[in-house]
């Protein structure tokens, strides 16, 4: 009765984190497109939320690799390691939800994988950890991601400028505004088939040790359902914080940057899902957004908050980890049973205190689109900069078309009035 009661929290506490997922990644897939103004910022978010559904249910080879090759749990009998599953979900739901707080777009895959790294630490020791899955599934694909999907992004955008720069500005914007929102859905597609598959994994991870299912057995129908829908109520919720820094705090993105960078995230996504590879949606997203407006030689990439968000992938894995190992550590002190009911209730007031805070300055679909307020001293002056090159180009440009009034014109001019 007590191991089942543990199953039903851990299974609640891993839906929670899919919707918390859903939300945080929303961005990735929409961001562009309600920037750019392709796609209103609710009709956006209902679009990638029915499409991160329908990609849930395409694919299940992610889940498969989740808790594999990363931690060694062979050894754990079933409270224990269900507890352990239940600290590191906690390290990474608290993460989750402190980037959003800061609008910070960071890995839902490394929060969970450090959660679930730093939970078996505090359990098992150092030895509990495969660290040579750790580089191979984790740290190198966290540094190539990001390069390989600004480099094809780059090049998609300048590829595109290139063909469609005798194109009327009209044709152009119709064109690319259908077209990015084309790319949109199927990155929301894409995204559906990677992360959702998480969950599906810690439950099925969760079941084996509760006993309730053989570790060779398909993943059952209702799993994969609850875990469609977690994510994509999730994703309605929307994550306007995260959007609002994706899509206008990096670089202003024009429909023809959105378009390629959306295309080159959805590509790469769908191709880690076909290879199993549990791949990070925020990093493939983030550097080709990065990517396309490097590929503009007239927009202005903000490495300052390029930057922090470096800083919050680099911190990702350790600080997860570390909440993970705290709260197994405090749930040890209770029990199994009562630990497990412990570190649920700190968590649920954890993200009660973040959400409470994060109404002081609230950000929804009404002003997702505003000027990035949060924008510290040094980006606003940056942002100015780029308004005021913005307008001496517009200037010259009027100006290269009206003969120049000479210092003699004004005064005969002054004259004859």
């Amino acid at each position: 009765m007590q191991e089942l009661a543990i199953l039903v929290i851990v299974v609640l506490v891993a839906l929670a984190f899919d919707f918390t997922n859903g939300f945080h990644d929303t961005a990735n897939a929409m961001a562009p497109s309600v920037a750019t103004g392709a796609l209103k910022p609710k009709v956006a978010v209902a679009l990638s939320a029915s499409l991160n559904l329908v990609g849930a249910m395409l694919s299940i080879e992610v889940a498969r690799t989740v808790g594999s090759g990363i931690v060694d749990l062979t050894g754990v009998d079933g409270e224990s390691l269900m507890l352990i599953v239940l600290c590191g979900l906690t390290g990474a739901i608290i993460w989750n939800v402190l980037t959003w707080l800061f609008g910070l777009p960071s890995s839902s895959s490394h929060s969970l994988f450090g959660g679930l790294i730093g939970a078996t630490v505090a359990a098992l020791g150092v030895t509990g950890v495969l660290w040579g899955g750790v580089a191979q599934k984790i740290l190198i694909p966290a540094l190539l991601a990001p390069i390989i999907a600004g480099l094809v992004a780059f090049t998609g955008t300048w590829l595109v400028h290139k063909v469609t720069r005798r194109i009327s500005d009209g044709t152009a914007r119709n064109g690319f505004r259908w077209g990015q929102i084309g790319a949109a859905s199927l990155m929301s597609l894409a995204h559906g088939t990677n992360d959702a598959q998480k969950t599906m994994g810690v439950i099925f991870l969760a079941l084996v040790a509760h006993g309730s299912l053989d570790p060779d057995a398909d993943m059952p129908l209702w799993i994969r359902i609850v875990c469609a829908l977690a994510i994509a109520a999730g994703t309605y919720m929307g994550g306007w914080r995260v959007i609002r820094t994706l899509g206008k705090g990096i670089v202003d993105i024009s429909p023809r940057q959105g378009m390629a960078a959306d295309f080159s995230s959805a590509s790469i996504i769908l191709t880690s899902s076909h290879l199993g590879l549990p791949l990070s949606t925020t990093h493939v997203a983030s550097g080709s957004v990065i990517g396309s407006g490097m590929a503009r030689t007239d927009a202005t990439v903000r490495w300052s908050v390029a930057r922090k968000m470096l800083l919050a992938w680099i911190v990702t894995l350790p600080a997860a980890g570390a909440v993970g190992a705290v709260c197994y550590l405090v749930a040890g002190l209770f029990g199994h049973l009562w630990g497990a009911i412990v570190i649920t209730v700190v968590l649920v007031i954890a993200c009660g205190a973040m959400w409470l805070r994060s109404r002081a300055s609230h950000v929804d679909h009404a002003n997702v689109s505003a000027e990035w307020d949060a924008a510290p001293k040094e980006e606003r002056k940056e942002l100015k900069r780029e308004r005021k090159r913005a307008i001496d180009r517009e200037l010259s440009t009027v100006a290269s078309g009206i003969a120049p009034v000479t210092k003699p014109a004004k005064r005969r001019r002054r004259k004859d009035g």
